[in-house]
Order: structure tokens, then C-alpha cells, then sequence
């Protein structure tokens, strides 16, 4: 085991053992409100690793749960991904984000896919609406290390609008394994030079949120202006041009 892989692993086992120490009454967090997110079934979940390394956890935030935080979903409008620092945060929906920012979630990740998140920076955006030409094949970019995607409709019967984890970047139906975007189901994969994925045309409502660690807060700066720059403009001119075509 690398120098990176020790570090990881020895947190892991200390966040565990305060764990322990925490839910001995029964709670399952510190201050008695119920955790939103099933982090034991994260746990569970073995990584995929053709086409490259993924992951795929259905009903993540399920039950009472998903209805509280779609419930508490910020009310938009437009299409596009909104950084939360423009939307009313509040409710199950602020505290979901809060556990997914969360050490617990982060060492899981950090487990699973074997890298050293240590002074990485979280950046989250929240999409309410999909635009029909959204979904290009695309890798995300190369300042991305871990993508999160958490997808918050109660049912999905379209056709579009699935992610696909595909093969290569010139085909859309060369896909490894087709992820609807309901139930809570969470989705996270390892940005590289083939993590190439994209989904059929939709349009409508597609509630989800995406969250990556990035390499630096530079990163997060450039990325929340430009999210909030063209965020802005959709509310000014919602019939304009309605979205960046690369979302999950």
C-alpha cells in the first residue's frame, strides 16, 4: 500500500471509531437528527472500474427522507447548473448537502477510490431543469478529481435523460451501464481522460446535484462565477439560451 493509500486508511479507521463512540445511543449523528444519506450502503457498493472507475448506489436518500428533501428542493426555474450560494438553502435539502460535504462521506470516497483528498476544495452546483440540448458526451475537466451526481426525482419514465457511462467519446450507445436519475440513486466516478458520459436528449424537470473535489480554490472561483454569471442571465432572459450542453 502507497504512502497515499496508509494515510487514507488510517483515517478511515480513526472516523470509525468516533463513529462508534457517537452512535452508542441509538442517534446516528452527534446531535440526534437522523442522517439523510445510507453512507453503510455507499460501504457496500464494490467500484467498477471498465470503463473507468465508478461507481452507482440506488435509493442513496430514499423514503421519508427523499420526500423531505425534494420537498425542500430550491425552487427553480431555469435550466443550467446554480451555484447554492444564489439559491434559498434551507431544510433537509441544506442538511443534505451539509452530510455529503461531510468527513464521513468524503473517507468513503477517498476508500473507494484510492485517492488522497486531504486540502482538496468541494464545489457543489444544483440543476433543477434539463435542456434538450444538454448531455453531449463529454470527461469533465481536467481540474475535476471526483465527480458526485445525486439525483433527486421520485420516478423517471422518459427515455432521455439517463446518464451513460460509455466506452469512448463518439458513442452514445456504447455504454457500459445506463443510470436512471430517480430514487436518490448516486452516481460517482473518477474524472480521467476516457471517463466519457452523457445521456439521450430530455427536457424538463431533472432534479439533481452535482459535486466535485477539485484540485485547488482557484478552481472553485472561476467555476461559481461562471455558474453564477450564467445563472443570472437565465433569469434575466429564461427564453434565451437555456443551458450549457455538458450535464449530467
Amino acid at each position: 500500500m502507497g504512502r497515499c493509500g496508509s494515510r487514507v486508511k488510517l483515517r478511515i479507521i480513526l472516523r470509525e471509531l468516533e463513529q462508534g463512540a457517537r452512535t452508542a445511543g441509538g442517534t446516528d449523528k452527534a446531535d440526534g437528527i437522523m442522517s439523510l444519506i445510507d453512507i453503510d450502503a455507499l460501504r457496500a457498493t464494490p467500484l467498477k472500474t471498465e470503463p473507468y472507475d465508478y461507481l452507482v448506489v440506488p435509493a442513496f436518500v430514499t423514503g421519508k427522507a427523499l420526500d423531505s428533501v425534494i420537498a425542500d428542493f430550491p425552487n427553480i426555474q431555469s435550466t443550467g447548473s446554480i451555484p447554492p450560494s444564489e439559491l434559498d438553502i434551507y431544510g433537509s435539502f441544506g442538511q443534505l448537502l451539509d452530510e455529503m460535504n461531510g468527513p464521513d462521506f468524503r473517507d468513503v470516497i477517498e476508500e473507494k477510490f484510492g485517492v488522497d483528498l486531504t486540502g482538496r476544495p468541494t464545489m457543489f452546483t444544483v440543476r433543477g431543469y434539463c435542456a434538450r440540448n444538454n448531455g453531449k458526451i463529454h470527461t469533465d475537466t481536467p481540474s475535476k478529481i471526483i465527480t458526485v451526481l445525486l439525483y433527486l426525482n421520485q420516478e423517471w419514465e422518459a427515455g432521455g435523460g439517463r446518464l451513460r457511462i460509455l466506452r469512448s467519446g463518439t458513442d452514445l450507445d456504447d455504454a457500459a451501464e445506463e443510470v436512471s436519475p430517480n430514487g436518490g440513486t448516486l452516481l460517482i466516478f473518477k474524472r480521467s481522460e476516457n471517463s466519457w458520459h452523457g445521456h439521450e436528449p430530455f427536457e424538463g424537470q431533472r432534479r439533481a446535484i452535482q459535486m466535485n473535489w477539485v484540485t485547488d480554490e482557484d478552481v472553485v472561483a472561476h467555476e461559481q462565477r461562471r455558474h453564477r454569471f450564467t445563472s443570472t442571465l437565465k433569469r434575466l432572459n429564461p427564453f434565451g439560451n437555456r443551458a450549457t450542453r455538458e450535464t449530467a
